[in-house]
């Protein structure tokens, strides 16, 4: 398939359509289904406000599982996440589109709207740009060129220490690579905590930035 085009840059929200024990369950076994998946659509509701609409990109939903894609979520474009492994997936809806083009998930609560702008602006001189995770993953990757994915994702460690700096050492030695600010995502319990203790106000300065 051709690559789309886009002068803008495309936004990827590379998330999963919200069912009750499919989402967030490495959180759920300590947390309980229930509650992760109230945090997940909380999440994804925030990710809407925030990112969905910016006209400064194109964003667009890439979703699983793929028979969810053809009607969720409802006000963006959307593209299915197809099979494979994290990275197969990650590579192939980054390769849809012509650069630049970003992409981040659903359960990273600090993210908004300025990280997204940031990344895009990087990618106008570099090749590629990560937003480093507390965890050794990263919560944004981009590209300058959506078809480099292909070999990014290679052998990546998921769930690892090792993730980001194993998709980093997958990249030519000339490239070009920006590191954002370092974020946490929320997988485990010990996240979850962190996440619901902090100070109401800083959700809204973030959806406000």
């Amino acid at each position: 398939m051709k690559p789309m085009a886009n002068e803008k840059g495309t936004l990827i929200l590379f998330v999963k359509a919200p069912r009750l024990g499919a989402v967030k369950t490495r959180l759920g076994k300590t947390i309980g289904p229930l509650a992760a998946w109230r945090f997940y659509n909380r999440m994804l509701s925030r990710l809407w406000r925030r990112l969905g609409d910016d006209p400064r990109w194109r964003t667009v939903a890439a979703v699983s599982p793929d028979k969810d894609f053809a009607r969720w979520p409802q006000n963006l474009l959307r593209q299915p996440q197809g099979r494979g492994d994290l990275g197969r997936r990650m590579a192939r809806a980054m390769q849809c589109h012509d650069g630049p083009v970003v992409l981040v998930g659903g359960d990273i609560p600090d993210l908004g709207p300025a990280h997204v702008a940031q990344a895009m602006q990087a990618l106008k001189c570099a090749d590629a740009v990560f937003g480093p995770a507390a965890d050794g993953g990263f919560w944004l990757v981009g590209l300058r060129r959506g078809q480099w994915a292909g070999r990014l994702f290679k052998n990546a460690r998921w769930s690892s220490a090792h993730a980001l700096a194993d998709c980093v050492s997958n990249l030519p030695g000339t490239a070009r690579v920006v590191m954002l600010e370092t974020l946490s995502d929320v997988d485990t319990a010990a996240d979850f905590e962190a996440y619901r203790d902090r100070p109401p106000k800083k959700d809204y300065e973030r959806d406000h930035e």
